[in-house]
């Protein structure tokens, strides 16, 4: 690995630990802290496929993911106190939810965006941000709160992210979870939005960006 790649695999590592931690808190009462840090994710690697190609995104992605995971374990074994109670600052089941979400996502945002790399700038981003956030939210919320999975951490209780709720307060009846998940998504919508600016802007101080075969 490179020097080059260094910002974007601390940048990614970074990223994906914090919002390991912010995801488990609410902010409101349909959205965790974890939906406003993680969608960086996504322009990090867009903005590695653009200036060194999809190898270099793969590789950012790969490091940021081992990086990651091996913070959000030692994550598992940090105790916090709140309320009366002890938990872990990472509980595994979110460990286990976001590596998988992460690779899978970001994998598929790699190749949808080499694909669309040669059409307009904000074509590739956009469309590999919005396809790949939307595939991480449906397999990070299923896997670190539904209770079909509890038998992943059984010390873990998600039965609060289980309860019964109108979705989102005014739809159907629905677990707090699928609420939270389409929260979720629909901020990343608008972040996908958003990080077209400071795209735009790195990619041309920094020439452009190549376009790679």
């Amino acid at each position: 690995m490179t020097r080059t790649y260094l910002p974007g695999i601390l940048a990614m590592a970074a990223i994906v630990l914090a919002s390991n931690i912010l995801v488990q808190f609410l902010f409101g009462q349909w959205l965790t802290w974890g939906a406003f840090t993680y969608p960086l994710a996504f322009l990090v690697t867009d903005l590695m496929n653009r200036l060194y190609g999809p190898r270099a995104a793969r590789r950012v992605v790969f490091a940021g993911f081992v990086t990651g995971v091996i913070c959000s374990l030692i994550g598992t074994q940090i105790m916090l106190q709140g309320d009366g109670f002890t938990y872990p600052a990472v509980t595994l089941r979110i460990a286990l939810g976001s590596g998988l979400a992460f690779l899978t996502a970001q994998l598929l945002d790699v190749a949808i965006f080499d694909r669309l790399r040669a059409g307009a700038w904000w074509r590739a981003p956009l469309a590999s941000t919005l396809i790949g956030s939307s595939l991480d939210t449906a397999l990070f919320f299923f896997i670190a709160f539904s209770a079909t999975l509890g038998g992943l951490e059984p010390s873990n209780d998600v039965s609060w992210a289980n309860e019964t709720l109108p979705l989102l307060g005014t739809g159907p009846q629905a677990p707090l979870w699928m609420s939270l998940a389409l929260a979720d998504w629909l901020v990343k919508l608008s972040l996908a939005l958003l990080a077209l600016v400071p795209f735009r802007l790195i990619v041309k101080r920094a020439g452009g960006g190549q376009i790679f075969a």
